[in-house]
């Protein structure tokens, strides 16, 4: 019997159960918060909450019996709440086949607009990436000698159906930061549920796989070509320098890199659905 439990089934998590739940006899799914469990509930999944704390006894006989185990949870202050958590639990589970952890490209420190793979150090530059890597690193040292295969997904900058620079302009919120030379990879929802399916069927790639687009783009290339997609005036350019945005949007520029995909393709045989933003806006715009 294939078991997934899902830690953070959140918008990517969740959209890898909806499109490949189906290859699982069960799925098991968790949020922090009640009302995000009926939630899920309500979407015909076994919905537990858990916030770091000890699991209640659903949850644990969930996670002992599991086959495989997808943590989108991010880390917090204290660290990766999974591994805080439900340590116990995921040492006892005696079939468990696999792990897969959604991280971000975020560990990787600044560039200058170079190219990063999966063998450049990580050496993020922000506080949220180094939280990350101290997670990416507590997963592998917890699979070490384990029969458990483990890989770690760093994705690039999610958009999706209603996370989009298509829903950000019919909203009225979008906006052209300009910073030259500033580009950023991206990936669609629905390639990193595709890669995490194709991580489930060949565990042995890994265990660190770069989950994005081809084409690292300038951000305001991206607005500018959703808005003539949808007919709507492109919003005039604001300087990154003078613009007024939060301390954690202006942290966002401050790291430049393009990442490669060269594992997630060829390794790991994925063929993106939406290989650049252009295809990816494209289809969100009808």
């Amino acid at each position: 019997m294939r078991r997934l439990v899902v830690f953070g089934c959140g918008y990517s998590a969740k959209r890898f159960v909806e499109l490949h739940g189906g290859a699982f006899d069960a799925v098991d799914a968790t949020s922090r918060s009640p009302d995000g469990a009926a939630k899920l509930a309500a979407e015909g999944l076994c919905a537990h909450v858990f916030d770091g704390s000890a699991p209640s006894p659903a949850l644990a006989g969930a996670v002992k019996a599991a086959t495989h185990v997808l943590v989108s949870a991010p880390p917090d202050d204290l660290g990766d709440p999974v591994l805080r958590g439900a340590i116990e639990a995921l040492g006892d589970a005696r079939s468990l086949e696999w792990i897969g952890y959604l991280s971000t490209i975020g560990v990787y420190a600044d560039a200058d607009g170079g190219w990063v793979d999966e063998s450049t150090p990580p050496e993020a530059d922000s506080e949220r990436g180094k939280r990350r890597v101290e997670a990416e690193a507590g997963w592998l040292d917890f699979a070490a000698g384990r029969p458990a295969a483990i890989q770690i997904f760093r994705l690039a900058g999610i958009y999706g159906p209603g996370r989009s620079a298509i829903d950000n302009l019919r909203a009225g919120t979008a906006r052209r930061l300009v910073k030259p030379g500033q580009v950023f990879n991206r990936i669609h929802v629905d390639d990193i549920a595709a890669a995490i399916a194709a991580g489930v069927a060949r565990p042995e790639v890994g265990p660190l796989v770069n989950v994005t687009d081809d084409e690292p783009a300038p951000p305001q290339d991206v607005i500018a070509y959703a808005a003539e997609l949808i007919g709507l005036p492109v919003p005039p350019d604001i300087p990154f320098e003078t613009a007024d945005i939060s301390p954690m949007a202006r942290s966002f520029y401050s790291s430049n890199k393009r990442v490669s995909n060269r594992v997630l393709r060829e390794d790991l045989g994925v063929d993106l659905a939406y290989p650049t933003y252009r295809e990816g806006i494209a289809a969100l715009a009808v």
